[in-house]
């Protein structure tokens, strides 16, 4: 089951609700306020495994080094 992630239009509160992909955009209440205002944020991931990325990554935008192992700064 997936995390999805929701920011509060009404209070900007951003948090995380773990739910089944066929509830994605179902009503849900703003965990801080209880507001019915909520958008689903693009959520990015990476996997690796034995020092492998093997889903997600991508390059880092903020350094020449091309990917952030490299730089370290996220």
């Amino acid at each position: 089951m997936p995390i999805y992630e929701y920011t509060c239009q009404d209070c900007n509160t951003r948090f995380e609700i773990l739910r089944p992909m066929h509830e994605a955009d179902a009503p849900l209440t703003c965990t801080q306020c209880q507001g019915h205002h909520l958008k689903r944020n693009l959520s990015l991931f990476n996997a690796s495994s034995a020092g492998r990325i093997i889903a997600g990554g991508g390059q880092c935008s903020t350094c020449s080094g091309g990917s952030c192992s490299t730089c370290g700064s996220h």
